[in-house]
């Protein structure tokens, strides 16, 4: 009889449903751990991808991968990452929501201008209607606030684009709670998207009123931890004992911090996209995370 042999079990596949769920506006359900779009792009942000085909083979596991929430704007290209979403997923998978965002324009890599003119924001509405090919965006964002024009006219034309019906939710990035209150008289305001991550809490003001109204806080850059990441430092010890990485610590810490905070973290390779949607699976003790926190200064 011919021995049995031990089965090496196969690797656990990474599942953002790990990550918990979380309802932006109340109605729309979404796995904590999303998907940033703006990296499938050109170098700077800038042009077609290298490779679109691959471009668009990431972006469907993805989806594959349990990722729910993806965000976007019409910047990203300009205008490439929303396309790209469209070629690759389009029609859609029920429960995908796919978030964008207008109001920057671009004239050259890595040059960014807010323009907030109402019949330009209608404008990029119609337009990134049309690009991710949906008769309704299910989270628009205000890429900026442009200075030059009062914030009341500039949300006045998303507040009219969705009650024509073809903008569900309206959100804000870069804000400061004084401007989410302005903001607020205008239209309702479900998401806000700041800098925000282990290395940099500036926006802590901002999580903390999220959190106390129920708003979904997109942190971008959610990856960075500066100093934290230290060789022998607290994150990279606790990554050690837990067979994870720095940059799953760095997600599963903003997971943790808040239940309304939703990371996207993006990237345009296929090892680094598993191993963040991994991070929704990863673990730590109260202990382990007030060694980490206390190393944050937090």
């Amino acid at each position: 009889m011919m021995g049995t042999m031990n089965a090496t079990p196969a690797p656990k596949v990474p599942d953002a449903a790990a990550s918990g769920v979380f309802a932006i506006g109340g109605d729309l359900p979404v796995h904590r751990l999303g998907f940033g779009a703006m990296r499938v792009t050109g170098p700077g942000v800038w042009g077609e991808p290298r490779d679109p085909a691959e471009a668009r083979r990431i972006l469907r596991r993805v989806v594959e991968l349990g990722v729910n929430l993806i965000d976007t704007a019409d910047s990203y290209g300009p205008e490439v990452s929303e396309r790209l979403i469209a070629e690759a997923l389009h029609p859609y998978p029920k429960g995908l929501v796919i978030a964008t965002k207008g109001g920057l324009t671009r004239s050259g890599p890595g040059k960014w201008a807010p323009v907030g003119r109402p019949e330009y924001l209608q404008q990029c509405v119609e337009l990134s209607l049309r690009r991710l090919k949906v008769d309704r965006i299910d989270l628009y964002q205000l890429h900026r606030i442009d200075p030059r024009v009062p914030v009341a006219e500039t949300l006045g034309a998303l507040r009219d684009l969705q009650q024509a019906g073809k903008i569900r939710h309206v959100g804000l990035s870069e804000v400061s709670v004084a401007e989410i209150d302005q903001a607020k008289k205008t239209v309702a305001i479900v998401s806000v998207q700041n800098l925000y991550n282990l290395g940099n809490r500036q926006s802590e003001t901002v999580l903390d009123y999220c959190a106390k109204h129920a708003m979904a806080f997109i942190p971008w850059f959610p990856l960075a931890a500066g100093e934290l990441a230290r060789p022998g430092g607290a994150l990279e010890r606790a990554a050690g004992r837990h067979g994870a990485t720095v940059s799953q610590l760095a997600l599963a810490w903003l997971l943790q911090h808040s239940p309304v905070v939703l990371p996207i973290p993006g990237t345009s390779s296929a090892a680094h996209l598993e191993e963040n949607v991994g991070a929704a699976s990863v673990s730590l003790s109260e202990a382990e995370w007030a060694e980490i926190a206390k190393a944050t200064g937090g």
